[in-house]
């Protein structure tokens, strides 16, 4: 019996959901390990969600805040990735779902007087962005 057959095995469902995704029509991208906190990039992200692509890109393009950047970054390459791969009309397309997760936190140290140290954290986030076809 192999490991992929137990009664407690993901395997089958994995595959399958793997399966559908591919199936969907959806132009998606994960911009990892940006360096600027989750919470920041979150209120940039709040303010593409459900615009189409174009709408998106001039708000971000006038957006003053860091994460603006990256987020435009990612936006153009969920764009070329549901044109070239899933061949879907860009005019049509649309921020279906544009989440931002935390990412791992770099801490490191900053001498304080008499031999002390405080802990600075760098915090990351990665950004998740689909696209679809509005009907």
């Amino acid at each position: 019996m192999s490991t992929a057959d137990t009664p407690h095995s993901n395997h089958k469902r994995r595959t399958r959901v793997k399966e559908e995704r591919k199936a969907q029509k959806l132009g998606r991208v994960r911009s990892g390990w940006n360096r600027i906190s989750a919470r920041k990039t979150r209120e940039v992200v709040d303010l593409i969600r459900g615009k189409s692509v174009n709408e998106a890109i001039g708000i971000l393009r006038v957006c003053t805040r860091k994460a603006a950047l990256p987020t435009l970054k990612a936006l153009k390459s969920a764009m070329a990735n549901a044109t070239e791969t899933k061949k879907m009309d860009l005019d049509s397309l649309y921020v279906k779902e544009a989440r931002v997760e935390e990412g791992p936190t770099l801490r490191r140290m900053l001498p304080r007087a008499r031999g002390r140290a405080d802990r600075i954290r760098k915090r990351t986030s990665h950004t998740i962005i689909v696209l679809a076809e509005r009907k």
